[in-house]
């Protein structure tokens, strides 16, 4: 096997299960020396165990691969720049920041509570930035760096029940743009990933919410597009990862089975323009006949 990350370091968050996991165990067999990053927390966010990342390490370390656990928390700057050391500290240096750590509370934004806001953009949004922000101080010097971010059609497209998950995840893919116009004049590329697996999150889901939300005709993110397995995200990654991919910065792609498919950057899709402003009434008579032509509603009315 072609290994394209020998001699490479990388941080994957989250690596304990899902798509984490796939990622690390596949850069790890592509020569990277891994740094699993993931405290084994449950998928709201609490408790905590070290052998969720200590049986990646182990299976790694089994095969012939170098790494290390990290059980500190992204949530938090100081659980990012440990993360970071931890690398430095293992490996003597770090290329690759791969951020999938994630944990799901679902409500409907009327009962939706400010812990449950917080905590969600606290590990998905901030967990980035934590990771980022120390990560990007070393690529900066270093001259060279991957991150690869992830995002999610939920937040993306939209997603009923998941106001801070979507709002979380529309983040991340606006931090990441932003990251790659910070960074790549120093040789760094910042590029985002929105997956579609069967992981423990799209299974936590429960099946009283998805037939409320059919019943209702509220369009869920994907509009039921092909769900892959978890490890069928880990190949994209890890080329991105790599320096074949040096050129792309800057990009979000959604990743699913055999279906890999570059995003459009936000654009206009219709216009209407006049000299000087607009006044309501002119509104009320062009907006139906132009912008307003078959406008797609996610959740119409009864």
């Amino acid at each position: 096997m072609r290994e394209l990350l020998k001699g490479k370091t990388a941080i994957v968050t989250g690596a304990g299960r899902g798509i984490g996991r796939g990622v690390a165990l596949l850069m790890a067999q592509q020569g990277a020396n891994l740094v699993v990053a993931d405290p084994g927390a449950s998928l709201d966010g609490s408790g905590g165990s070290s052998s969720i990342a200590d049986s990646v390490v182990d299976e790694i370390t089994t095969g012939g691969g170098q790494a290390v656990a990290s059980y500190d928390s992204v949530a938090s700057m100081d659980g990012g720049q440990a993360i970071v050391q931890t690398a430095l500290d293992s490996f003597g240096r770090l290329d690759i920041v791969v951020t999938c750590a994630g944990i799901l509370r679902d409500r409907m934004i009327f009962n939706m509570t400010e812990e449950e806001w917080d905590s969600v953009i606290a590990v998905h949004l901030k967990g980035t930035f934590t990771l980022a922000k120390h990560a990007s101080i070393l690529f900066r010097q270093q001259r060279s760096g991957r991150f690869i971010t992830f995002s999610s059609t939920s937040g993306l497209i939209g997603n009923s029940g998941q106001a801070n998950y979507g709002a979380a995840k529309d983040g991340v893919a606006g931090l990441t743009r932003v990251m790659a116009r910070d960074l790549g004049r120093y040789g760094v590329t910042a590029n985002s990933i929105a997956p579609s697996a069967e992981t423990r999150m799209i299974g936590a889901v429960p099946d009283a919410s998805r037939q409320l939300r059919a019943a209702q005709g509220i369009a869920g993110a994907g509009g039921g597009a092909l769900r892959g397995h978890p490890d069928d995200v880990a190949p994209f990654v890890t080329w991105l990862a790599s320096d074949e991919a040096a050129h792309v910065n800057g990009q979000v792609f959604y990743v699913t089975n055999g279906l890999v498919s570059l995003l459009n950057q936000p654009q206009a899709a219709r216009t209407i323009n006049k000299e000087g402003r607009w006044t309501v009434d002119e509104l009320i008579k062009v907006f139906p006949i132009t912008l307003g032509v078959d406008l797609y509603n996610p959740a119409p009315a009864p």
